[in-house]
């Protein structure tokens, strides 16, 4: 299947809180958008692989994705090196994306950071012809995304481009707190200890940032993204 964007996220979750309302804006406009889990959160103070698993299928509904798969790799403890990365160039050259988004290059959780660059370096790699894969016994073909996005996660970071996602923020925060183990959610009874992201408080504070990116391009809500290349448009009309 090949997608439009890929989203390449460590955690079940990630893509959610970074990205969501791009991710429904792009399905409403008719693009194929997926999802790769690197890791199945096995770590998390809350929840478990199990729960996570079942939160993420019913986010990826709410979403409209095409796909989503999870890689298995070890939360925590994955490393930027060529197991890794051989396993991320299948995914890439699997689906195809045009645009891919990753973990912030850097943040709070170390994970992030690593994954960014972990994401970074298979988008170059599955480019080389000489790095061969296959998939049930056929080589795979090569493919390097035109575009790759970086997500702005825990720490404030200067985007580079913001999307409005004015339309979508319901949607988007319907689909994070499907993750019910994770973020404050009512039906969620247990006596798991608490955690920095499972305080009610903690999605007004990702609220406040998309209305902050959103003010300084006349829009209620916007998500905000960074990239290491230059972007550049058709003409100048196409800006805000």
């Amino acid at each position: 299947m090949k997608l439009d964007i890929l989203v390449i996220t460590v955690h079940p979750d990630d893509a959610e809180l970074g990205c969501a309302g791009t991710i429904l804006k792009h399905v409403a406009l008719g693009k194929k958008v997926g999802i790769v889990d690197l890791t199945r959160g096995e770590l998390g103070t809350r929840g478990t692989v199990q729960s996570r698993a079942m939160e993420a299928e019913a986010s990826s509904k709410i979403l409209g994705l095409s796909v989503r798969e999870n890689l298995g790799l070890r939360d925590g403890f994955f490393k930027n090196e060529e197991y890794e990365q051989l396993e991320l160039i299948k995914a890439i050259r699997k689906y195809q994306p045009e645009i891919i988004i990753g973990n912030a290059l850097y943040d709070r959780h170390p994970d992030h950071g690593r994954a960014g660059e972990l994401i970074n370096d298979a988008c170059f790699l599955s480019g080389l012809r000489r790095i061969e894969t296959k998939v049930d016994g056929a080589y795979q073909e090569v493919h390097r995304p035109r575009l790759l996005l970086q997500l702005i996660q825990d720490y404030y970071i200067k985007p580079d481009i913001v999307v409005d996602v004015s339309g979508y923020w319901d949607k988007k925060v319907e689909s994070i707190r499907a993750f019910k183990s994770q973020f404050f959610h009512e039906e969620y009874g247990t006596d798991e200890p608490q955690t920095y992201i499972s305080n009610p408080e903690f999605l007004n504070i990702v609220e406040a940032r998309a209305r902050e990116y959103g003010k300084y391009i006349g829009a209620q809500y916007a998500e905000g993204f960074t990239c290491k290349r230059l972007l550049g448009v058709d003409n100048l009309f196409h800006l805000r």
